[in-house]
């Protein structure tokens, strides 16, 4: 079985305006890089469906995808928040996003591919029920992970590395014993949220864990802590794993002020991959999130696919 990658050239029409780091040349360096993968081990998913209104509130409040979608038609650029631009096809891209992580939660689970990897935009981790927020429209891994629980899946462990904690994922399963949501961040940093202490509520005490680090960690730090995660796994047994694959971690990040390497990322999904093989059945999804230097976001992409495809 193949890697799967969703993409579609949507996501290239969400338009944030001059300046803003989320842009669409994220995408053209990484679809770049791509030209040329083995056809043997990766297939292009760019046929797939945008997620319908029943699958995106699985998550988010009904008014707040009508005041979204609105909002696009009307204006042709505009804000939801002070980092979060739009403009009148990014409902569109939105909805494809969230649904590119369902497109490829049904191939998965149809026992059509071995893994995928979500190549969109906007990114979705910061992204709350109600509101947009860090660039986030509509929040693509929390969305995939309902709809997995909706299809019978019991386990779900989300593991988020991106150089800022995903708030918004975490407050969608803070009280959910199902899904684990494990995050390696930059602290204190944007959104402000992450701290250890922050290990869920009621029935999800002990299944948030947050790994905050320093500014200026580098790989070894991470390593670090990586054993309690994999201790929490081993109880856990996970179904699914489903990544928050930012790359703003990278030590050529404008945005984030963490010093990994290319090779960082290469080695966090070769060690991730050894716990789906042993828990999940291979079973990984992965979410492309932020990274702002179109060289390191690209090389980092290119590797992280390329370990899936070899596992």
């Amino acid at each position: 079985m193949k890697t799967a990658i969703a993409f579609r050239d949507e996501f290239l029409k969400h338009d944030t305006g001059p300046g803003h780091p989320e842009t669409i040349g994220r995408l053209t360096a990484i679809l770049e890089s791509l030209q040329g993968l083995d056809g043997n081990r990766f297939q292009w998913e760019k046929k797939f469906n945008p997620a319908t209104l029943e699958d995106i509130t699985l998550i988010h409040n009904p008014q707040y995808v009508k005041f979204v979608e609105t909002s696009c038609q009307k204006h042709s650029l505009g804000f939801f928040d002070g980092d979060t631009p739009f403009s009148k096809d990014s409902y569109v891209a939105a909805s494809l996003a969230s649904g590119a992580g369902i497109h490829l939660a049904n191939l998965m689970l149809g026992g059509e591919i071995k893994n995928g990897f979500a190549l969109v935009r906007p990114p979705g981790h910061h992204a709350e029920s109600g509101n947009a927020m860090g660039f986030c429209l509509f929040n693509n891994i929390a969305i995939t992970a309902k709809y997995l629980q909706s299809k019978g899946i019991k386990r779900i462990l989300i593991l988020d590395w991106d150089v800022h904690h995903g708030n918004g994922t975490q407050n969608q399963f803070y009280a959910d014993d199902s899904v684990y949501f494990v995050s390696f961040h930059q602290y204190p940093f944007y959104p402000g949220s992450g701290s250890k202490e922050e290990i869920g509520t009621g029935a999800g005490i002990g299944f948030t864990m947050n790994l905050p680090l320093p500014r200026n960690s580098i790989e070894v730090d991470y390593m670090r802590l990586w054993p309690l995660f994999q201790k929490e796994m081993e109880k856990f047994q996970p179904e699914v794993i489903l990544i928050s694959a930012g790359f703003d971690a990278h030590r050529e990040d404008p945005l984030g002020g963490m010093l990994l390497e290319t090779t960082s990322f290469e080695n966090f999904t070769k060690k991730i991959l050894m716990e789906a093989n042993l828990y999940a059945k291979g079973r990984v999804i992965s979410f492309l999130e932020g990274g702002y230097d179109f060289q390191a976001l690209s090389e980092s992409v290119k590797v992280h696919l390329e370990v899936l495809a070899a596992s």
